[in-house]
């Protein structure tokens, strides 16, 4: 999902010039054809995330747009102050692409996992959050960012990651894609999540339970129709983030049913990371699994719910 998210950028600074990147202290050969054929626009700078913000606010006061990308952790709590005060109090169109969400960097532990990444963004003015599900998504997703007027963070996946996204569905910013119709239940998921939703659902049919899957690729501004549309035909509305529970997808779902539909507000159930940091090293998957957002573990919540089985479900 990097590389494609940045072949695109690449494609996207040859055929315009305002495009510029700004990378912090990223690994040998990134972006190579990019620096031999355009220097004046491409800037590896070192591990000083504060000063890529500002740099990069600075182009865009001059009528750049810059596309900076480092790892998800250093671009979001490093240099949070610089990218509220530089950025969104501008309302500077400055791309901001974040390695490892969530928990790709899982063999590093705590450090390094991203897991209020969206939180503490989307509590900033105008800042617009996306999670793309595969790299074919984020194809479709990064050129319609070049001509947006504010500040906008996207946060990639490890890469490799299954393809479940379909150019027949369209893209467009703010609209979330309905990859599964509608039945008793109905999924909310983001970025890999989605995919992991779908794995359930599919488990599910198979036992006469259907749930729909609802993709919100973008986080901010969340697509509030696309839920409150469905909520009259379903009984369980479940989002399923990898994120801590505070503050992601899932208060933004539940913020929305409070605020506008308050009688179906019992009807959410949440699942994602618990408010703690994490104890545990391993793979993404592995970590996954220990926080029961793998498919399997989702269906089974979800049978749990229907089933009244509180003491499964607490």
């Amino acid at each position: 999902m990097r590389k494609t998210c940045l072949d695109v950028v690449y494609e996207l600074a040859k055929k315009d010039d305002r495009v510029v990147f700004i990378g912090s202290d990223l690994g040998a050969g990134t972006l190579d054809q990019f620096r031999d054929e355009m220097p004046d626009r491409f800037f590896m700078e070192g591990v000083s995330e504060q000063n890529l913000i500002g740099m990069a606010a600075g182009l865009a006061m001059e009528g750049f747009i810059p596309y900076v990308n480092t790892i998800a952790t250093f671009i979001t709590r490093r240099c949070y102050e610089q990218v509220a005060v530089d950025l969104c109090l501008h309302n500077l169109p400055v791309k901001l692409i974040a390695n490892g969400g969530g928990l790709v960097y899982a063999p590093l532990g705590p450090t390094h996992l991203a897991i209020e990444d969206m939180a503490i963004l989307r509590a900033l003015p105008r800042m617009t959050v996306f999670a793309p599900c595969d790299k074919e998504e984020m194809a479709r997703l990064v050129p319609q960012t070049l001509e947006m007027s504010g500040p906008s963070y996207i946060r990639l996946a490890k890469g490799g990651d299954e393809i479940v996204s379909h150019a027949d569905r369209g893209f467009e910013i703010g609209k979330a894609i309905q990859m599964r119709k509608s039945g008793k239940v109905l999924i909310v998921g983001t970025g890999i999540t989605t995919t992991r939703a779908l794995h359930a659902a599919e488990e599910l049919a198979d036992e006469g339970i259907e749930c729909g899957v609802l993709h919100m690729h973008t986080v901010k501004p969340l697509d509030e129709d696309a839920i409150l549309s469905q909520l009259d035909d379903v009984e369980l509305l479940v989002t399923v983030e990898e994120h801590t529970l505070v503050g992601g997808l899932g208060s933004a779902v539940g913020d929305l049913l409070l605020d506008k539909a308050p009688r179906a507000a019992s009807r959410l159930i949440r699942l994602g990371i618990p408010d703690l940091f994490s104890d545990k090293y391993g793979t993404q998957d592995e970590l996954l699994e220990y926080y029961g957002l793998q498919g399997p573990q989702i269906a089974q919540r979800i049978r749990d719910t229907l089933n009244g089985d509180e003491e499964k479900v607490a």
